[in-house]
């Protein structure tokens, strides 16, 4: 029984990752880069005084960590597991929009109110990667943090599917622990304060939980596919 319960989620997930392979990968794609274009365009370019985020005791208590910087870079590979397991065309044009304009809505935020995080107190030069990515993206556009209100906004969708196909809990706690690993590298790495996470979170479940709500009807599974799980089945 065990074995053909194990059959049958993997030929969901794996239907679903062979649908419109190329279409993802290239949406996926455009959309990092399209965001990327506003992201650096306000970071260089403010609209108004830019505002310096408060330290809390949660920032003081954790350290700078650079090893938490593979997590955090991890994220550009976790944003595209949710949109890799959608299926049917109209699901997956309905999870870009929102998506989209989940990230329109941070970059908004940084438009009307231009935040950093508070000045450096060590110096991150001795440690591999860090040169190059505080070269590149600078201590502005920090609250909502983007990365933990994409990363959250991934989990939720994530979960839904992994729920639906009837994934193994250790499956569905590996994707949870992502999440996590990514949101609190953001505060270990000193990219974001305690407060820019909270609000990501709360953007990005926000948007979470009006995409899960409102959105249309799955595709069912391909022939093949179905025929498949259900000799899995019995």
């Amino acid at each position: 029984m065990q074995v053909t319960l194990r059959a049958s989620w993997v030929t969901d997930i794996g239907s679903r990752l062979r649908e419109r392979q190329w279409l993802k990968i290239l949406g996926t794609t455009a959309w990092i880069w399209l965001f990327f274009i506003g992201y650096f365009h306000l970071l260089r370019n403010p609209f108004g005084p830019v505002t310096e985020m408060p330290w809390t005791a949660v920032d003081e208590w954790i350290p700078f960590q650079p090893g938490w910087l593979v997590p955090y870079l991890s994220l550009w590979v976790y944003v595209g597991i949710a949109p890799g397991l959608q299926r049917g065309l109209l699901p997956l044009l309905s999870y870009g929009f929102w998506s989209g304009v989940l990230c329109l809505t941070g970059l908004a935020a940084f438009m009307l109110w231009p935040t950093r995080v508070p000045p450096a107190t060590f110096d991150a030069g001795g440690f591999p990667g860090f040169d190059l990515l505080q070269g590149i993206d600078a201590a502005g556009n920090a609250c909502p943090s983007m990365h933990v209100a994409i990363a959250i906004f991934t989990c939720c969708w994530i979960e839904k599917i992994l729920r639906g196909a009837g994934a193994p809990w250790l499956l569905r706690l590996a994707n949870l622990a992502w999440f996590l690993a990514i949101a609190y590298s953001t505060v270990a790495t000193r990219q974001h304060v305690a407060l820019d996470v909270l609000a990501g979170g709360l953007l990005g479940g926000a948007f979470a939980w009006a995409s899960l709500r409102w959105r249309p009807a799955e595709a069912p599974l391909p022939p093949p596919a179905a025929a498949m799980a259900i000799i899995d089945q019995r």
